[in-house]
């Protein structure tokens, strides 16, 4: 049996735990890592990697688990999980964002990273402890890896950082920072907040880094003790004749068109240019050439892919010129309109080079919120942002199915980008869901997807605090040198694919709202991070003036074609009143308005539909039915029953109150059918609520003729038991006594 090895640190003041050599023993590395009583169990393994993929195929798979929060699932069918949820997929993104540019380049065996979570205490979120957990899986495992890094999250509150802050905490945080990184250096960074200012964002990315070193040591000195022998791998080489040949072809035929902007900017550029070299080079004779080597496309890619790369630098750093002609904080060229689909609830289109991207606001009552359950957290979502890239964005064709990771991961994206920017659900009370269409793809779609949701919320009326924009920062380093670099601002497609990071900023004026950094260095500097928010915050602040040039507001209403919606507070023990018995009252309201009406247990009464004057009307007659009356006030209301003492007046719906004899006019009247008819609209004011709840009324709005409740109500009494006595008597048998 295998020997356990355990190690375990205090982090802000809980135990983080590393334990290897139990579980999972056949995987090429397996660790369990707990911190408080959230428990993931981590493996690693790889295969043999197959001839005919020119990419590193790594895959990452968080595995969520009900039974880790001591939950089954509420669905009446299905009690397995299923496919994994929008959390499962952000988490797997972090963790593969995190690991995958420690692998080496030339590595393209299969790796597979599992995570399993077997525990949630409901304080401490699974996804920093299961990267930690990778970490530790792939630095003992056998499969090459240039780790181990370390991940902490970093909470603010009244200045001041939170380590790893519990759930509680992080409702009172205003940033919520995940940070990689190694001993010295930041592999991948996840943020969001409430319109942080950079220099803040910098001092915790700072931070960050400086704790984690405590974790890179903890999973050093786990190496030591259970760390495998890293595999040898060889590297696929080509006889230098011919691989010489190849690489002319690609400077004399490909190269050269990167100098177009549409070339520079276009996504599928590098597809169609390996096309070309596999029918310059793959039509011929495929003999074995020495070394034993095969032309593939593997290789193919790979050398175009070094190729680009060396074109991009040497432009870049030599000649200190973008390859579609920029300056380094150049943005291209962008258009912005509002409201040009006719029928949707609010628009908008955003272009910058030839990225396009169309957003469409659709906005409901608060019964469509999506219901979210998982095995930690449950709850609605009244904001949703979805992101679609069909195949046509980037010229190709491609079969179209359900949305991926990366379109969930970039739709995530953007949707905390303007959350912080939403109104209340009191001062709004709306659903809002937000789809932005790509268009045209050629760098940095998700950071387009911000801009054109700004425009589409504040052409629907949306009254968001601030519009929000965001931008990509990118990077470009000398191989040799890493000190020598520099930073591009609104990179296209070929300065994301071939350069060295893609640091996405989105924010108000004020500050930063989200951050998501790759790199696929072995990491960065803070310096680099420092200068990235800076240039990101200038870039912001242009595309943020070219979006109020085109709305400078939201509008002040909201489109005729979508709902008005209308929030009625009531006393929660008033519920039944609204619903009435079997569902009459409420019944009733909703046949003769049209209205949808939803009630929540806190009291919460929503009125939606597309008529406005009948949700106002719904909503009149809730807040009727649950109003006490007081004395003094005046009310119109309709004659429902005469009586030989009064009658009995309707001054809200459901509530009646008795107008005396006494009180129907300032003088003496002998019968009251004199006075009002049954369907009558009276004016009469409140005159007292009497010790039993009942209320009396005086149509004498100049003075109350002289009458006590308490004789008002003795005749009252009286003639009930009178008519009850009739039908013991007979003489009333066929008419039951009308309740009043």
């Amino acid at each position: 049996m295998q020997k356990i090895i355990r190690k375990e640190i205090e982090l802000a003041g809980k135990k983080l735990v590393l334990e290897t050599g139990e579980l999972a023993g056949q995987a090429s590395g397996s660790v369990l890592a707990s911190y408080g009583e959230t428990v993931v169990l981590a493996t690693a393994v790889s295969q043999t990697a197959r001839p005919d993929v020119d990419f590193f195929p790594l895959a990452v798979d968080y595995e969520e688990r009900l039974y880790a929060g001591g939950k089954i699932s509420t669905s009446r069918f299905i009690k397995r999980e299923g496919r994994p949820s929008e959390e499962a997929i952000l988490t797997s993104r972090l963790i593969d964002r995190a690991i995958r540019p420690l692998f080496p380049k030339d590595y393209q065996a299969e790796v597979q990273v599992v995570i399993t979570v077997l525990s949630v205490d409901q304080a401490n979120d699974p996804d920093v402890v299961s990267l930690i957990a990778a970490s530790c899986a792939l630095s003992i495992s056998d499969i090459p890896w240039d780790g181990p890094i370390a991940a902490v999250r970093i909470g603010r509150q009244n200045g001041g950082f939170i380590l790893n802050p519990t759930e509680e905490e992080k409702t009172f945080s205003s940033l919520d920072l995940v940070v990689a990184s190694t001993r010295d250096e930041i592999v991948m960074i996840e943020a969001a907040g409430q319109e942080v200012e950079e220099k803040s964002m910098a001092q915790a990315v700072k931070f960050a880094l400086e704790q984690g070193e405590i974790i890179v040591s903890l999973i050093g000195e786990f190496v030591k003790e259970a760390g495998r022998q890293k595999q040898q791998y060889e590297v696929q080489k080509l006889d230098p004749k011919k691989e010489e040949a190849i690489k002319k072809f690609i400077q004399d035929n490909l190269i050269k068109e990167l100098e177009l902007p549409s070339k520079a900017e276009s996504e599928n550029w590098f597809g169609e240019s390996l096309e070309k070299i596999e029918n310059e080079f793959l039509k011929e004779d495929q003999s074995q050439l020495s070394g034993n080597q095969e032309i593939t496309t593997k290789i193919l890619s790979a050398m175009l892919d070094d190729a680009v790369s060396e074109f991009l630098r040497k432009q870049i750093l030599v000649n200190k010129k973008r390859i579609d002609g920029r300056a380094p904080e150049e943005i291209r060229s962008i258009k912005t309109k509002v409201g040009i689909l006719p029928r949707t609830h609010g628009s908008g289109f955003f272009e910058r080079g030839e990225t396009q991207v169309l957003s469409i606001a659709t906005l409901a009552s608060p019964a469509l919120e999506q219901l979210i359950e998982g095995m930690s957290k449950e709850g609605t979502k009244r904001y949703m942002h979805h992101y679609n890239f069909p195949p046509f964005s980037t010229g190709e064709v491609r079969r179209l199915g359900s949305p991926g990771r990366r379109e969930i991961g970039h739709g995530a994206l953007a949707e905390r980008a303007l959350l912080p920017v939403l109104p209340s659900n009191d001062a709004f009370p709306y659903t809002i869901r937000v789809v932005s269409e790509v268009l045209s793809s050629a760098g940095s779609t998700s950071m387009a997807s911000v801009c054109g949701s700004t425009l589409a919320l504040m052409d629907a009326g949306v009254p968001i605090k601030e519009p929000v924009a965001g931008i990509s920062i990118g990077l470009i380093s000398d191989k040799k040198d890493k000190s020598k670099y520099l930073l591009l601002t609104d990179i296209a497609y070929q300065e994301d694919a071939q350069g060295d990071m893609d640091f996405k900023v989105a924010g108000t004026k004020n500050g930063i709202n989200v951050i998501q950094m790759d790199t696929k260095l072995n990491g960065i500097t803070v310096k680099i991070v420092e200068e990235a928010l800076e240039k990101a915050r200038k870039a912001r602040l242009a595309i943020l003036e070219k979006i109020l040039s085109t709305i400078p507001g939201s509008r002040k209403t909201i489109s005729p074609h979508a709902p008005t919606v209308i929030l009625v507070r009531i006393d929660p023990s008033k519920i039944g009143e609204v619903i009435g018995s079997g569902g009459r009252t409420i019944n009733k309201i909703i046949s003769e308005t049209g209205v949808a009406i939803d009630i929540n247990d806190e009291g919460t009464v929503t009125i939606s539909g597309k008529d406005a004057q009948a949700c106002q009307k719904a909503a009149q007659w809730v807040e009727g039915i649950v109003k006490e009356p007081q004395p003094g006030e005046v009310y119109e209301g309709k004659v429902k029953r005469i009586l030989p003492f009064g009658a009995m007046v309707e001054i809200l719906p459901g509530k009646e109150g008795l107008v005396h004899v006494s009180r129907l006019a300032s003088y003496r009247v002998d019968k009251v059918e004199d006075i009002v008819k049954i369907g009558q609209t009276v004016k009469v004011r409140v005159a007292e609520i009497d010790d039993q709840g009942r209320v009396n009324l005086s149509m004498n709005l100049e003075g109350d003729a002289v009458g006590s409740a308490r004789h008002q109500g003795d005749q009252r009494r009286d003639f009930v038991h009178k008519r009850f006595d009739n039908r013991r008597t007979g003489s009333d048998r066929r008419r039951p006594p009308k309740r009043y």
